[in-house]
């Protein structure tokens, strides 16, 4: 039976630009890799901050932004030779996150998300069986990024979690903000080189997220060239992904262990 990697998204886009060439390198070698996204509930009749939330990317209001960004995930999960679930929740800016600045400060008090995001990682455990998972950091400290990993770790995750570094807000500044950096500075580090076909793949399905290449990046020119600067190799946090990993693992991180 093939093993299972499971990579828990926060957003349709967060796996394919922090770790994709990981999950098509995955693919490649004989795994099932399947990945869930957490924030991808479509809000009818969006308004305020929700909706400039789309009209800054050109879509008007009658547009299911969601529903456009489902389609964009499944194709880019294809490119990397993954599976697409999608989980039922709202975007930060439909729980009462209410300006930009808001999405990087720290969490509101009444915003429960992290305790319903809980239950659903272990339904997916229990239906899929890891081998393997993969999950943000959350570096830039994205509301949704740190609900997602106050999740995981409100649970004991059946399988080696694979911390992965946020792509683009890792880049984004010289010290990027780090709401967990010091528990995971505590891990073992894990660099997965990429070959030529892993960063062309993910490139790619990064580039299937058309509505939000724009935005992040001002283009389709100006995104491919950032995931060049990025590098030929992904880098993660573990307390004990390596094992599973076996030959994508590097040599000089090998003899680390």
């Amino acid at each position: 039976m093939m093993p299972t990697a499971l990579a828990l998204s926060p957003h349709l886009d967060d796996a394919a630009f922090s770790c994709g060439g990981t999950l098509a390198a995955l693919s490649d070698t004989g795994w099932r890799v399947v990945i869930a996204t957490m924030f991808t509930a479509s809000v009818p009749d969006p308004g305020g901050f929700a909706l400039a939330c789309q009209l800054d990317k050109g879509l008007g209001p009658e547009v299911d932004y969601m529903a456009l960004r489902r389609a964009e995930d499944a194709r880019a999960a294809a490119i990397l030779g993954a599976e697409a679930l999608w989980l039922p929740f709202p975007e930060a800016p439909h729980r009462g996150y209410h300006s930009a600045p808001a999405l990087f400060a720290p969490p509101l008090a009444a915003d429960r998300v992290e305790e319903a995001l809980a239950p659903a990682f272990r339904e997916l455990f229990d239906g899929l069986a890891p081998d393997l998972i993969l999950a943000p950091q959350a570096v830039g400290g994205h509301v949704d990024h740190v609900a997602a990993v106050r999740a995981l770790r409100r649970v004991d995750p059946p399988a080696p979690v694979l911390w992965w570094r946020d792509y683009p807000y890792v880049a984004r500044a010289a010290t990027p903000p780090e709401p967990f950096g010091e528990a995971f500075a505590a891990l073992d580090e894990i660099v997965v080189p990429l070959g030529p076909d892993a960063l062309t793949r993910r490139c790619r399905a990064s580039l299937a997220y058309a509505s939000q290449i724009g935005f992040q990046f001002g283009g389709a020119e100006s995104a491919a060239s950032a995931f060049a600067r990025s590098g030929a190799a992904e880098t993660f946090r573990s307390a004990s992904g390596r094992a599973v990993l076996g030959g994508l693992v590097t040599a000089r991180e090998a003899q680390r262990a």
